[in-house]
């Protein structure tokens, strides 16, 4: 063999390699590329729906949970709270929760305790004025920053908007709209999915 065709098979054996790797080292960098559009553990963790245990609620209790960087909240009503969402209907402003309802309210809530179970209320607990987080004000009978006539709910500290016990806000507040009700559905007497029901996740 000469020493020419020596010389064109290690410049083809040469050539084949470096095609190689490139290739390869091409599929791993397209690899990690494609991957950047898949949302991250964290990402996923943070939009996933939350399983909520309420055995041990009890009537009158209220639990928080966080789902997306909100906290939710759960509230198991006594029957004289349920009964009290009937005194509130003329004084709330959003009675039916017609206001913005795919975003604030889904179907199944669009009632007067805004909830699948009238005893459980879950809301998302954001005032929606300014984005403050209401306190809880179920104990029913004046008090400072409330009427003299308050059957409970919650009170935003900072700008007064007051919310019944269904999350509705009432009348002539600077909150525009209810609290929001997120999708949610009963997996059992006593677990709440959070963030996705029969039609899907929120």
């Amino acid at each position: 063999m000469s020493d020419e065709k020596q010389v064109d098979a290690g410049r083809r054996g040469l050539l084949v390699a470096t095609c190689a790797a490139g290739g390869v080292a091409g599929l791993a960098g397209a690899g990690a590329f494609v991957s950047t559009f898949e949302p991250s553990e964290r990402a996923k963790a943070a939009g996933a729906p939350v399983e909520v245990d309420i055995a041990d609620l009890k009537p009158g209790e209220m639990k928080t949970v966080e789902w997306r960087g909100k906290p939710v909240w759960i509230v198991k009503r006594t029957p004289d709270m349920v009964e009290s969402l009937k005194k509130t209907d003329a004084q709330v402003a959003d009675p039916k929760s017609e206001r913005n309802p795919d975003d604030l309210t889904p179907e199944y809530a669009r009632n007067e305790a805004r909830s699948i179970k009238p005893e459980i209320l879950v809301a998302v607990g954001i005032c929606s004025h300014l984005g403050c987080s209401p306190s809880t004000k179920f104990q029913p009978g004046a008090q400072a920053s409330l009427p003299d006539d308050w059957v409970g709910g919650f009170l935003c500290p900072c700008h007064g908007s007051t919310f019944d016990l269904a999350g509705r806000v009432y009348k002539n507040k600077p909150a525009p709209d209810n609290l929001q009700v997120p999708r949610h559905m009963y997996l059992s007497d006593t677990k709440i999915l959070i963030g996705k029901d029969q039609k899907g996740e929120a």
